[in-house]
C-alpha cells in the first residue's frame, strides 16, 4: 500500500533549558506554552502544530528521540501573515539579533521573504511571509 504524508503534526527540539526556550518562543513568536503527558512535558502550540521541548539531559528511556539529539542543531522556517519588515521590527523590539534579512528565499509554495535569527540554543529560526 502506498500513502502520502498530509502534514507535519509536531516536532521535537532539544533544549539546554526548557523554560528559557519556552519563554523565548512565547515572547518572540507568540506560541502558546502547554504541558502534556503524565510527566508534564512542555510544548509550544501554534496553528495546528506543536513543538515539544526535550531537555538535553533526558535519556532515551525518559524521552525516546533521534540518535544524537543536541541543542542548536535545528533549522526551522515559520510562515507568518505579516510582512518581513514587520517581523524585523518585532525582533528588534524583542531584543533579538537579526542574523539576515529581510531576504527573498524559496519556500515550499514559491518565493518567500525571510528574516533569520537564532533561538536561545542557537537553532536557526527563519520567519517568512508569502506576502509581497
Amino acid at each position: 500500500m502506498r500513502f502520502a504524508v498530509d502534514r507535519l503534526d509536531h516536532l521535537v527540539i532539544t533544549c539546554r533549558d526548557v523554560a528559557t526556550s519556552a519563554s523565548w518562543y512565547q515572547r518572540v513568536l507568540g506560541m502558546e506554552v502547554t504541558e502534556f503527558g503524565p510527566h508534564k512535558r512542555t510544548a509550544l502550540a501554534f496553528g495546528g502544530q506543536k513543538i515539544n521541548l526535550r531537555p538535553e539531559s533526558a535519556s532515551q528511556e525518559e524521552w525516546w528521540s533521534g540518535v544524537a539529539p543536541a541543542p542548536g542543531s535545528q533549522d526551522l522556517c515559520f510562515i507568518v501573515t505579516v510582512a518581513a519588515e514587520q517581523v524585523a521590527e518585532h525582533l528588534i523590539q524583542c531584543g533579538v539579533t537579526i542574523a539576515e534579512g529581510p531576504v527573498v528565499k524559496d519556500g515550499a509554495l514559491g518565493p518567500i521573504r525571510s528574516v533569520y535569527c537564532r533561538d536561545p540554543d542557537g537553532n536557526l529560526i527563519e520567519i517568512s511571509s508569502y506576502q509581497d
